[in-house]
């Protein structure tokens, strides 16, 4: 009795046993539980291993790129050191992906994995290298426009981010083409929708190759905006108003509109009329006129012939003065200096018209009463 027993126990525990194989074998989607462990340990030491390979390798290669003689390098590793680590994280997938033995769906579905990472970092690191590279076009802002290559910046991304999105849409065998193709109908249903967009874009790429203005200009368009334009996006243009707030101007508004470009001035104007009492004599006017002249054409800050065009003369009977007109430009364009060259302008036409005797009009009227009759109070 007690040998049944005995017997009966061990092959209780025989089974217990085979059934803690088998589950140890086959738990996990029919996956053996240690070669999960394994796998999962391999992914936590390449996290592990990222973070050593972030602290040390990336700093010893930055070092490297700092040495050399170029700045692109060193844009360039600052640009690709994020993708760059994921390098570790893909090693250890893969070797986990090996150590699981996986087969049929399970085997492409890890495989699909591994490459949909791999295209991320690769077209990651397409993505951020347009800058640097862009960097080394600097040169370049001169002949073209500083807008120009921003705008081919942003085209250059997009185009690297759609490739490699398409890509992983491809390697989990989703076809691009035919999506694209399908979205043709749609596409004509948006563009009747957004004909304005496609006005505005047209627009932009209109302002930057006639190049109306460049970020940081000083720019108005009559009853739309004037301000400093800070950067010029697809539909609209961020423009600074004198008061520090932000305008958003739709493109076609600038490219359709007459624009004044005040920062491409090569001169500032300065254009007066100037009153002088009718009691001044010719002589008087004549001073005036001949002192602001030789003002002008002494003074350094003003522009002289034939370089602009310069006119002080006596130009016309006012309804309480005889006007003096003054038409002149300074040399600097810069707003600030031209308000101090006028106003030590202003005190020296002030001291020429003292000294030549004579004074400033001001609006004025005079009645003349005629009396009628004869002397004696008869009417």
């Amino acid at each position: 009795m007690k040998v049944q027993i005995a017997k009966s126990l061990t092959e209780q525990f025989g089974e217990l046993g085979a059934l803690v194989v088998e589950v140890w074998n086959t738990s996990f989607f029919g996956i053996n539980l240690g070669q999960v462990i394994l796998a999962v340990s391999l992914v936590v030491l390449a996290l592990l291993v990222r973070g050593f390979f972030t602290r040390h390798v990336l700093r010893i290669l930055s070092r490297m790129a700092s040495k050399t003689q170029t700045d692109f390098d060193d844009h360039l590793f600052d640009a690709i050191a994020p993708p760059f680590k994921l390098l570790p994280l893909i090693v250890g997938l893969f070797f986990a992906i090996q150590v699981l033995g996986l087969s049929g769906n399970a085997q492409i579905f890890g495989a699909n994995v591994m490459r949909s990472l791999i295209a991320y970092a690769i077209f990651w690191a397409l993505v951020r290298s347009v800058e640097p590279v862009f960097h080394l076009m600097d040169p370049l802002k001169n002949t073209l426009s500083p807008a120009i290559l921003d705008w081919t910046k942003k085209a250059a991304k997009a185009l690297f981010a759609f490739i490699g999105g398409a890509a992983i849409l491809e390697i989990w065998g989703i076809q691009v083409g035919p999506m694209l193709a399908g979205l043709g109908i749609f596409g004509v249903a948006v563009a009747l929708g957004a004909q304005d967009l496609f006005k505005n874009l047209i627009a932009g790429i209109l302002i930057l190759a006639e190049r109306r203005f460049n970020p940081g200009e000083w720019i108005k368009v009559d009853g739309v905006v004037e301000g400093t334009a800070e950067k010029i996006n697809f539909r609209s243009t961020q423009i600074r108003r004198f008061d520090k707030s932000i305008v958003h101007v739709p493109n076609a508004k600038l490219s359709d509109n007459a624009l004044t470009n005040f920062s491409r001035m090569t001169h500032r104007r300065i254009y007066w009329k100037i009153g002088l009492v009718y009691g001044s004599t010719t002589e008087q006017l004549r001073a005036v006129q001949q002192g602001i002249l030789e003002y002008i054409q002494t003074h350094e800050a003003f522009a002289h012939p034939p370089e602009v065009s310069t006119f002080v003369h006596i130009d016309s009977f006012n309804e309480s003065s005889i006007d003096l007109m003054i038409y002149c430009f300074t040399k600097t364009t810069n707003w600030g200096e031209w308000l101090e060259i006028k106003e030590d302008f202003v005190c020296a036409v002030k001291e020429i018209v003292a000294k030549a005797g004579t004074d400033f009009a001001f609006p004025s009227r005079t009645i003349y009463v005629e009396q009628s009759g004869e002397i004696g109070g008869i009417t």
